[in-house]
Order: C-alpha cells, then structure tokens, then sequence
C-alpha cells in the first residue's frame, strides 16, 4: 500500500469566549478522505494566536466552562494586568498567552477511516478573545 495524504482547510464560525467542542464540524469537513485511510495520523492546525485547541472532554458541557474559569483565573486580564501589549484591547495579551498554553496543534490517530479517539474525547476550539473573528484550522491527513 502506498502512503497517501489529503490536507483541507476548515472554517470555523466566530465562537463566543470560552471551549467549545468541534469535532462534529471537523469529522463533516472531512469525512470524504478520512474514510480512505486504514492506518495514519490527522494532524490539526489553528492558524491563530489568540484561540487555542486541545482534546478533552467530549460530554459534559461544565467541563468546558470549568476550563475557562480556570484559565480566566490563572492569566490576569483588565486594566490591572501586568500586560505591556494592549494594542489590540485588554483580551489580546491573555489570549496570546492562553492560546501558548493550550497550542495551536493536534495529531489524532486514524484507524480505519475513524478517529482514534477514546470515547469521552473530543476535539476543542478555545476562543480567548471577546470579540473574535472565523477561526481557520488545516488538517493535513497522511498514511495508507
């Protein structure tokens, strides 16, 4: 069998602030060339500085909400922050920093034109700006 690879670049809508699970629009996007790979890796990337992704979970939605009060908590934001870039609001610089801690990439492996995800994984997109714009992720898939 011949190595193979497919790579597409997926829209996401501009999301409110917090975690918010993608991985139905992300398998929709790329089911077509997902189901031709028996054994590889998917590999997701944000083209972003102010949002993040991560694998968690994929059930129950405090989970996400607890995410962000979390990182809200550990990355001052407002005027008393200790921020020296502001030129883009208060909620850039943490953005940039919550987006660092998170990353910007994943790789998942393929079995069978699936996923390889456990069962109460899903795939995130954190927003960490107020305002935010579509967020654009490639997914390059590569294997046999």
């Amino acid at each position: 069998m011949a190595a193979k690879w497919a790579q597409k670049t997926v829209a996401i809508p501009a999301q409110r602030r917090g975690c918010h699970l993608i991985t139905p629009k992300i398998l929709r996007e790329i089911e077509g060339d997902l189901s031709g790979f028996k054994c590889g890796l998917a590999h997701l990337f944000l083209q972003h500085t102010s949002a993040s992704l991560t694998i968690n979970e994929n059930y129950d939605s405090d989970v996400q909400a607890d995410t962000e009060t979390f990182l809200n908590r550990i990355v001052p934001e407002g005027r008393s922050a200790p921020w020296k870039h502001t030129l883009e609001g208060p909620d850039d610089m943490p953005a940039h920093i919550k987006s660092s801690m998170f990353g910007c990439a994943l790789t998942i492996p393929i079995t069978d034109g699936r996923l390889n995800m456990g069962t109460w994984q899903g795939i995130w997109l954190c927003e960490h700006r107020d305002n935010a714009s579509s967020r654009k992720i490639v997914i390059t898939l590569n294997g046999i």
